[in-house]
């Protein structure tokens, strides 16, 4: 779309005054400052170009409730964006920004924000401050570490943090007491603290491709999880407290080094789903009962436990 073009639009959409506008995928590397005009809009889309940076006059749209920036080549964010009060929902997948600035943590209102697919390495502390968020995604990033602070999105109901560097999880994750889901592929954790069994709400926890070795006992407090995903890990046993996670529908723990399963695994009654491919030291249950899929498994562990009992 050429400059020209552009500015017919956003005349035209000046007299009309719409509250959404979409510039989806409009080969665009700048916008010009009158954008400004639109006062009215309420939510703007600007995925799938090629900005760099976005001039100041965008942040004078104060009605904003949503902007989605998916999709382009922005490399910072300027403090003035802090000037959009009202934005709930940010979209920044698909950028290059590799630092937040302290101001975004002015935007009281905002409950959701998408930063996936960035080059960040960490979050401000006052990162904390956006008390109101329900969901924050900061898949496919270089986050080594996070704020002990981030204890304070008390409102958090989905964390997603796959594809990073996190070696290991502040205890003060634990007061996150809304939180639902936490997903967590492909890091580089060998532990979790004890803590996260304080997660009570938690329905969904994904564990997959890590260095996790064993799990603390205390994961059965966890009474609310319905999958947990523990695929790829170098797990060599489980607690048998596992067993108390009575809601507990789908269990994955493929390629692992486990050699048994504590056979109190067979009173979790809702389980329909149990995957073990792949853990070569195995031989309770043995392969030929493995083969036969998750009833056979449960079977073969129910009768272990009465002969133990």
């Amino acid at each position: 779309m050429t400059n020209e073009e552009l500015l017919q639009i956003i005349e035209k959409a000046a007299r009309e005054k719409p509250t959404v506008l979409s510039l989806y995928n409009k080969r665009l590397s700048s916008l010009p400052p009158e954008i400004s005009q639109l006062s009215n809009l309420t939510a703007l889309a600007l995925d799938q170009n090629q900005l760099s940076s976005l001039p100041t006059e965008v942040y004078q749209l104060s009605k904003l409730t949503a902007l989605d920036l998916n999709n382009n080549q922005l490399s910072t964010l300027p403090p003035e964006i802090s000037q959009l009060s009202n934005l709930r929902w940010l979209s920044l997948f698909n950028n290059q920004l590799s630092s937040l600035p302290l101001e975004i943590s002015q935007l009281s209102n905002l409950t959701k924000l998408f930063l996936n697919h960035n080059q960040l390495s960490s979050l401000p502390s006052e990162f904390s401050q956006l008390s109101n968020l329900t969901e924050l995604a900061l898949n496919h990033n270089q986050l080594s570490s996070l704020p002990p602070e981030i204890s304070q999105l008390s409102n958090l109901i989905s964390l997603r943090l796959n594809h990073n560097q996190l070696r290991n999880l502040p205890p003060e994750i634990s007061q996150l007491s809304n939180l639902t889901k936490l997903s967590l592929n492909h890091n580089q954790l060998s532990s979790l603290p004890p803590e996260i069994s304080q997660l009570s709400n938690l329905t969904m926890l994904v564990l997959n491709h890590n260095q996790l070795s064993s799990l603390p006992p205390k994961i059965s407090q966890l009474s609310n999880l319905t999958e947990l995903y523990l695929s790829n890990n170098q797990l060599s046993s489980l607690p048998p407290e596992i067993s108390q996670l009575s809601n507990l529908t789908e269990l994955y723990l493929s390629n692992n080094q486990l050699s048994s399963l504590p056979p109190e695994i067979s009173q979790l009654s809702n389980l329909t789903s149990l995957s073990l491919n792949n853990n070569p030291k195995l031989s309770s249950p043995p392969p030929e009962i493995v083969e036969q899929g998750t009833q056979a498994i449960l079977t073969y562990l129910r009768a272990r436990l009465e002969a133990k009992g």
